[in-house]
C-alpha cells in the first residue's frame, strides 16, 4: 500500500499522512466485501469470462445483400494489395449486423483493406437464423476477400484463373 507524506515544517521532516475518515472507511469497507465478489459462480473466479456457449439453430442467418457492400480501399486497389479479412459478426434477430459487435477475429495483415471490412459490414442484411421456428440472434464468422484483378495469384486461392 502506497504511503502518502506531507512536510511538517516544524521539524523539516517528511511524516506520514493521516488517512481522511472518509477514505478509511470506504477501504474498510472494501477489504469487508472483497471476499463476498470473489466467486461469481461454483469453480470460477470473479472477472474470469466463461466459455460462450454455441447456440444450435434450425436454419442459419442468409444474407440478403444484392451486391457486396464491400469497396475495395482506392489506396489498396491502386498497388494491387490483396488480403483477406475474417469478421467476427453478431447478426440480431431481425437480420441485422450490429456493429458495435463487429471485430476483426483475422487480419489481412494490411490496416486498410481491414477497415473496408468493418465499414462494409454495417451494411450487411440477414434474413435471421431461426430456433424452433422463431429468429434468433446468433455470433457467426464472415470471410472477406479482396482481390485485384491484376493482381498475383493469392497463396490459397484455386487455380480456376
Amino acid at each position: 500500500m502506497q504511503k502518502y507524506y506531507r512536510f511538517d515544517p516544524m521539524s523539516g521532516e517528511r511524516v506520514p499522512r493521516p488517512l481522511h475518515p472518509v477514505l478509511k472507511t470506504a477501504a474498510v469497507i472494501a477489504v469487508c466485501l472483497a471476499p463476498i465478489g470473489c466467486v461469481s459462480e461454483p469453480g470460477r473466479l470473479f472477472g474470469q469470462t466463461a466459455a460462450p456457449v454455441p447456440v444450435v439453430v434450425d436454419a442459419l442467418p442468409q444474407m440478403q445483400n444484392s451486391r457486396t457492400p464491400f469497396e475495395y480501399p482506392e489506396s489498396a486497389w491502386s498497388q494491387r494489395i490483396q488480403g483477406n479479412v475474417m469478421l467476427r459478426l453478431y447478426v440480431d434477430a431481425t437480420g441485422r449486423c450490429l456493429p458495435d459487435s463487429t471485430r476483426v477475429a483475422t487480419t489481412s495483415g494490411v490496416p486498410v483493406l481491414d477497415s473496408a471490412a468493418l465499414a462494409g459490414a454495417t451494411a450487411l442484411r440477414f434474413r435471421p437464423a431461426q430456433k424452433d421456428g422463431a429468429p434468433v440472434a446468433v455470433s457467426l464468422l464472415f470471410p472477406v476477400h479482396f482481390r485485384h484483378p491484376d493482381g498475383p495469384p493469392f497463396p490459397g486461392d484455386s487455380s480456376a484463373r
